[in-house]
């Protein structure tokens, strides 16, 4: 159980965050006295009666905390990090926020559950847009439903005895006659299309207004009779021969005296840090010029038999729990990717939970800050690391913590990702890219462990930069950069 105190100081932060946030990522008033109301610790979700329209209306009222939670979340990093003149102090408010959240979507999937098991509904996970969302539909047992008002009917009296038994007929449950669908399905996919929306017209109109600006020859982008200055589009610099054009993602390449690193991967119940929880964490440091330091053991037993520790040294694995009602629902799609299956990871199993683990959040963050660290779409272990580790938004605000990122490398320096049809960027996924690197054997497939991805992940970047150097490309290249080079904020390089 976690030390519940830090609840009470995330919300003595919001008198800040107030000042600085007036509105949450869809454009609406935040409501700051309703998040101070919140029993973060204890919970958020409604726990009903076992009765159709009590289980009805707490999904639907978890639903309408869990968009107004989420909408403040999205917005509080935009907000901590061009908070110039520090008046934010502390990330905590956003983690708390991100903790109830969890449970409180663990609690909505319950109620999706307890629906299905009460023939309520059928709930589906589809695709829609940026994300999956669960879809409720009326339950096939009973007579056929008006689906233009979402209606599902569960009178039973379908007055046709060829129709077979019916959902009545089958449970215990008494049933009132219907139960409204429309005012229960998740809206998350249409939330995230609207934002980006706006995020695209923010991005147009901001481009506009610079064209606008270097027409006016005002932004000294452009010369009097209009033409580009000299450095006004900087070459790409890759070493393939598809030369991709730079994006974000460049910021996180290495530099050309990079050298001691920790790599790191994560394995989760999802994609979200803001309903999803860490349950694996493994990590191992690697020189990338240096020698291994001396005095470290010379090998180390990965899962995989025809792994190698090489120059790899300091490996860790560590393995996170999940509340009991998350793990009752289980996670198969985890449970095939992984390995790893939450229904024995609960924490009256005896895991502890990496969000109520402050002494396991101090040691990642120490790891974290002595040296650059290096993930595989390194955004993604960012993402969870600000919501979930004590410290880290304050740290890398301050820019103690730099990021390298592989991804980046083998979209911009890997001749071997070439764009295709079935990958328009080229196939830059951890497997494609260890192979092409030689660090994972082409019979083999990415394991999806993070100890074990974190050493190939090293490997494929130590051989892939020892390759660029000898051929004076990449960071040794005409756009190279000097130094570690990484994704950090507060330091010029």
């Amino acid at each position: 159980m976690t030390d519940r105190v830090w609840f009470d100081a995330a919300k003595g932060d919001i008198p800040q965050w107030a000042a600085s946030m007036p509105k949450d990522a869809d454009g609406t008033t935040i409501d700051w006295d309703w998040v101070r109301s919140l029993d973060l610790a204890h919970g958020v979700g409604t726990i009903p009666e076992s009765t159709p329209q009590s289980i009805h209306d707490a999904l639907k009222a978890d639903y309408a905390t869990r968009e107004h939670l989420e909408s403040i979340i999205a917005q509080c990093n935009s907000t901590f990090m061009t908070d110039y003149d520090r008046f934010i102090g502390s990330y905590r408010l956003p983690r708390a926020l991100a903790y109830a959240n969890r449970r409180l979507n663990d609690n909505i999937n319950t109620l999706l559950h307890l629906g299905e098991q009460q023939h309520l509904w059928v709930v589906s996970r589809e695709r829609r847009g940026r994300t999956t969302v669960a879809v409720l539909r009326p339950y096939s047992g009973s007579r056929p439903s008006n689906d233009d008002q979402g209606m599902l009917d569960l009178s039973g009296e379908t007055g046709d005895a060829s129709a077979g038994n019916t959902a009545a007929e089958n449970s215990d449950v008494k049933f009132p006659t219907t139960v409204a669908l429309d005012d229960i399905q998740d809206r998350t996919a249409a939330i995230l299309d609207a934002r980006a929306e706006r995020r695209k017209a923010q991005r147009f109109q901001k481009r506009a207004g610079d064209a606008a600006m270097a027409r006016a020859n005002l932004s000294g982008a452009t010369s009097p009779g209009g033409a580009a200055l000299p450095g006004g589009a900087a070459a790409s610099g890759n070493a393939t021969g598809h030369h991709p054009k730079p994006d974000w993602r460049d910021a996180y390449l290495p530099g050309r005296d990079v050298d001691a690193v920790m790599g790191i991967d994560i394995e989760t119940t999802g994609i979200d840090p803001a309903r999803d929880y860490i349950i694996d964490v493994g990590f191992e440091f690697m020189n990338m010029a240096s020698p291994r330091p001396a005095g470290e053991p010379e090998t180390y037993a990965y899962e995989q038999g025809y792994y190698a520790a090489g120059d790899a040294y300091g490996q860790s694995r560590l393995a996170f729990g999940v509340p009991p009602e998350n793990a009752a629902l289980g996670n198969a799609l985890i449970a095939k990717l992984t390995g790893i299956d939450v229904r024995g990871r609960s924490s009256e199993a005896g895991y502890r939970l990496f969000d109520e683990w402050p002494q396991a959040q101090a040691g990642l963050l120490a790891r974290l800050t002595q040296q650059p660290y290096v993930a595989h779409n390194a955004t993604f272990e960012h993402s969870w690391f600000m919501l979930n580790v004590a410290g880290y938004a304050e740290s890398y605000r301050a820019g103690r913590i730099t990021i390298i990122d592989t991804l980046p490398m083998s979209r911009q320096w890997d001749p071997g990702a070439v764009p295709t049809n079935e990958h328009p960027y080229g196939d830059n996924t951890l497997d494609a890219y260890a192979k092409r690197q030689g660090a994972l054997d082409s019979a083999h497939n990415e394991r999806h462990l993070g100890l074990e991805d974190s050493h190939i992940m090293l490997v494929a970047m130590k051989h892939h930069l020892a390759a660029l150097k000898a051929q004076r490309k990449g960071p040794w290249g005409s756009t190279g950069r000097a130094g570690v080079g990484g994704k950090s904020c507060g330091r010029k390089r």
